[in-house]
């Protein structure tokens, strides 16, 4: 490969990937929409919960199943032909859309007044489905009192809808996503998340083509409390989005496959026979799937190697290795990160390199990814910075008592204290987020509870370790690893 060819595919690879690690603020691109085999029955309309890790793929899938176009991709690739006759409903999500469903300052107000959380969504599924007398009601307030007074209608509302859908043969799909807006406080979100899935159930046992679909946070499916009829059920009707290696790149190559650069043309004949279906030009077989093939396509992009010898590793394996939690798992955000903040570095530092990414720049890129990973740890679960910062400046492996030491030293309980839910279902620091663990004094529990997340490993000999993902930004060393960020 010349150096000009090498400054292209790096210029491709800027160009293709996402700048942001941050999915609310990205649409979903029809051409570079990927369709990982292990995702499927997510989408399939009568799985009621789908859920996944931040960065997995929750709102790529949601925004997807509300978009005509991008749905027929899906019933396409994934030869689903019932996605054709959805009506996408949406239930609640990110966006601020207080016609279609109750702003977060307005949920927090029904949670004080007592009213149940089942009611609400009950209310926003039947103004989603065009109920004239919810509808036409002005405020979200006028309408869930129409229905806490007519419950007999309620049914009959519901019955009607579910007829009207089986006559013209589609399924109503009602969508929630972004289940952590729902409210600041961690304890009332779950219980908002739990009238959610009580409500979608009920959908599923009484009616035919009603159907709801909610994308939940493994922790947040965890802790809703699904104390209602039932709820057992949920989990036989549950489908988890994980990714593969070979899914991760078979994304990365979807992506710079489908950009209008000239150099991406030059990619896909050096990769195999694409198809063209119009604007969108799907990947071989062998690129989605087969290990070999997919390394050789990675060297164009990085070599072979994370240094100048096979000693540092091989970079196909290299890089999803330390992305990866302790489940194993690396999300595709964190891959795309990385990736994208490699091929920056390396136009910074070593422009002249013979390949598109430095392994340098490689390790960088990871770097980042950890950053940007802990930061969402912050936002989502603020109890594991706090217990993973007192054993800053360590080396892993480490011994269990070594790192008990250390939380007993830095009073954890204590600082945990603040994550712990109040039992006053009235508290007025709503804005508070709180989601502690469950056992905040108990250290060898609270060590499991970090290994469950991911977040924390066990060795075989019994140490603890934390994956590079966390461990970086975390600033815990380890011998012959990568560097710890610079702050």
């Amino acid at each position: 490969m010349n150096d000009s060819t090498a400054t292209a595919l790096r210029e491709l690879l800027l160009q293709a990937l996402p700048l942001t690690a941050d999915s609310d603020t990205d649409g979903v691109d029809r051409n570079t929409l990927f369709t990982p085999t292990g995702h499927r029955r997510a989408l399939e309309p009568d799985v009621t919960v789908v859920k996944g890790a931040r960065g997995v793929g929750k709102t790529h899938w949601f925004k997807s199943l509300r978009d005509d176009q991008l749905r027929e991709v899906a019933a396409d690739e994934y030869q689903l032909p019932r996605l054709r006759s959805i009506e996408p409903l949406t239930g609640f999500g990110s966006a601020l859309r207080p016609d279609e469903y109750p702003t977060k300052r307005t949920l927090s107000s029904f949670i004080r007044e007592g009213v149940e959380p089942v009611d609400i969504w009950t209310a926003v599924t039947l103004n989603a489905l065009g109920v004239a007398s919810v509808q036409s009601l002005p405020t979200w307030r006028e309408r869930l009192t129409w229905l806490q007074q007519n419950p007999e209608q309620v049914e009959r509302e519901l019955s009607r809808a579910d007829e009207d859908a089986g006559r013209r043969g589609v399924t109503k799909l009602v969508m929630f996503d972004a289940l952590d807006r729902l409210h600041t406080d961690r304890r009332l979100a779950d219980r908002l998340s739990s009238g959610i899935l009580e409500f979608a159930l009920e959908l599923r046992l009484s009616t035919r083509n009603i159907r709801a679909k909610v994308f939940i946070r493994h922790d947040m499916l965890d802790s809703a409390p699904l104390n209602f009829p039932d709820a057992s059920k949920l989990t036989a009707n549950t489908a988890d989005l994980t990714w593969t290696n070979a899914d991760l790149y078979g994304l990365l190559f979807q992506h710079i496959g489908n950009s209008d650069m000239s150099i991406a043309g030059w990619f896909r004949e050096q990769t195999g026979s694409w198809q063209d279906r119009g604007d969108r030009r799907l990947p071989p077989r062998d690129l989605v799937g087969d290990r070999d093939a997919q390394s050789s396509a990675f060297i164009l992009l990085a070599g072979q190697y994370m240094g100048t010898n096979h000693r540092k590793g091989h970079t196909y394996t290299w890089l999803p290795n330390h992305l990866a939690d302790g489940n194993g798992q690396t999300s595709p955000r964190s891959f795309l990160v990385a990736l994208s903040a490699a091929a920056e570095e390396t136009a910074r530092t070593h422009a002249g390199h013979h390949v598109p990414l430095h392994w340098d720049a490689i390790r960088r890129g990871v770097q980042r990814a950890s950053s940007v990973r802990v930061d969402q740890v912050n936002e989502d679960i603020p109890w594991v910075s706090t217990a993973i910062r007192p054993l800053a400046d360590s080396q892993v492996p480490i011994e269990q008592p070594d790192v008990i030491d250390k939380w007993r030293a830095a009073d954890l309980t204590e600082m945990l204290a603040a994550h712990v839910d109040s039992s006053d279902d009235e508290a007025e620091d709503v804005e508070m987020p709180r989601a502690g663990p469950v056992n905040p004094s108990d250290y060898p529990k609270l060590i499991e509870e970090l290994i469950a997340l991911g977040v924390m490993t066990r060795r075989a000999n019994g140490k603890l370790d934390l994956p590079d993902v966390y461990r970086i930004a975390f600033n815990i060393g380890r011998k012959g690893g990568v560097p710890r960020v610079k702050h």
